[in-house]
């Protein structure tokens, strides 16, 4: 692949432990044949037992980051993570815009699975307000879609109902993610909501502690597969039984929640 070689950027936050954020990223882009490029927005204190601070980049320096790759680089995709403040976001948006950086994968990190709050309420509606328009998908989990709409999600007509008001913010297509869905037994269903289709993509619910970074792979390798021509549902199906071998297969390291093996 090396003479056709697509480039994917990640703009998201630096996991330390290397099983989330930025790292994550980049090794899944590889691991779909893409160059990996990233935009860093936030130095987090984690590792697989929690999160435990993070210090949060300028908008500036994250502009910056993003022009100096755009400018030299042909961007073939785009995915964003952990954005932090409301002045980073709009400077993302604002360089997705200028840059013309599509397709775009917008996972809406809120919070870490140990509970600790990644974004605050006011950059979580610019997020809404700014990235959605600019999204070819938007890939929340069930606690993170909740936050988003408001709506409590038990069941897929729940999930119906906060997809169509991320869909009403702008978004193009919304990804529900089922690994912290009830009501589907054992198996783990994602649905893609569109305006005018839903498509559910289901795979055998694995019971396992190694989970960490699932939500970040599963964003980057939509994105990867998008960056190579693939329709949103191809590129979903593959990026989903990606993350669910890699979950099957995880090292089992750490004393938490561990990382998949990207």
């Amino acid at each position: 692949m090396g003479e056709n070689k697509k480039v994917c950027l990640s703009i998201a936050g630096v996991d330390p432990s290397g099983g989330a954020g930025v790292i994550a990223d980049v090794r899944t882009f590889a691991r779909f044949g893409c160059f990996p490029a990233a935009a860093v927005t936030s130095l987090t204190f984690q590792n697989t037992t929690g999160v435990f601070g993070a210090v949060h980049q300028s908008a500036e320096t994250v502009a910056r980051q993003i022009d100096a790759v755009a400018d030299d680089l042909s961007v073939d995709a785009v995915k964003t993570g952990m954005l932090p403040t409301r002045e980073v976001i709009a400077a993302v948006a604002e360089r997705i815009s200028e840059w013309a950086l599509s397709p775009a994968v917008i996972d809406p990190v809120v919070r870490s699975t140990s509970g600790f709050d990644l974004i605050d309420d006011e950059a979580l509606a610019a997020l809404t307000e700014m990235l959605f328009p600019l999204a070819s998908v938007v890939t929340p989990n069930v606690p993170e879609a909740e936050r988003i709409t408001g709506v409590e999600i038990r069941g897929p007509v729940d999930a119906a109902e906060a997809a169509k008001r991320m869909l009403d913010l702008g978004a193009a297509a919304v990804l529900i993610k089922g690994g912290h869905a009830v009501g589907d037994g054992e198996m783990m269903i994602d649905r893609l909501f569109t305006a005018s289709e839903v498509t559910e993509f289901a795979a055998p619910r694995i019971e396992t502690t190694s989970t960490h970074g699932t939500g970040c792979a599963l964003a980057a390798a939509i994105a990867a597969r998008l960056a190579y021509g693939d329709t949103l549902t191809d590129a979903i199906a593959a990026a989903k039984a990606f993350v669910h071998e890699a979950i099957r297969t995880a090292p089992k390291l750490g004393r938490g929640s561990g990382p998949i093996n990207i």
